[in-house]
């Protein structure tokens, strides 16, 4: 992480506590689960990376300062086109208003942050990626930090003695990433993320 925006420098931070979103129990909050029903949103994967840290790094009105700097954008974007690093984007048209990015190795998806410029753009994602994890045989979804916003998705203040023991098997997974990727409805990405990743995979 870094201390503002305007850092070139990064803080290496080692939580003794890890919120992670378990697959098998994530919950979609009702209204949520209509809207990705019924959203006319077109949610992709992995087509424009740059423009989603750009999003999540921006300031806006109620957020003055970011821990994303410029060496955190690049090195996620290096991630990136090294096929480790994804995004879950949400368009309207040609306008990206909201998504996702995170790391992946092995069977772990490590969630780094989100935006959204209209309303429950960035929890559509959400529930998109919780889906096309458990679709693709993934195991693990750290979300780094317990907060408010997650909590209605039965984020898990996992200790660290935990976290790793749920770590390990997870990195030696070998996820299917076209299953990843491929096309999902509304429909389909609330059965999937309602489901177990014994289900699912």
């Amino acid at each position: 992480m870094a201390d503002s925006r305007d850092s070139e420098d990064l803080v290496m931070v080692r939580p003794h506590f890890r919120g992670i979103i378990p697959l098998d129990r994530f919950h979609v909050p009702t209204r949520l689960a209509r809207t990705v029903r019924t959203t006319d949103l077109e949610v992709r994967v992995d087509t424009d990376f740059p423009q989603v840290i750009a999003g999540c790094a921006a300031l806006i009105r109620d957020r003055w300062d970011t821990w994303i700097n410029r060496p955190i954008q690049k090195a996620y974007t290096d991630l990136y086109e090294r096929g480790h690093a994804h995004s879950v984007e949400c368009w309207a048209g040609a306008a990206l208003i909201g998504g996702l990015y995170g790391v992946q190795i092995g069977g772990a998806f490590f969630g780094e942050s989100m935006f959204t410029r209209q309303r429950d753009a960035s929890k559509v994602a959400l529930v998109h990626l919780v889906a096309r994890l458990n679709r693709s045989g993934f195991s693990l979804l750290d979300a780094q930090f317990v907060n408010d916003h997650l909590k209605q998705f039965n984020i898990v203040d996992a200790p660290h003695r935990l976290y790793m023991r749920a770590l390990q098997p997870a990195l030696e997974r070998t996820p299917d990433m076209a299953a990843f990727k491929a096309e999902m409805t509304g429909q389909k990405a609330l059965d999937y993320a309602r489901q177990s990743t014994s289900q699912a995979s």
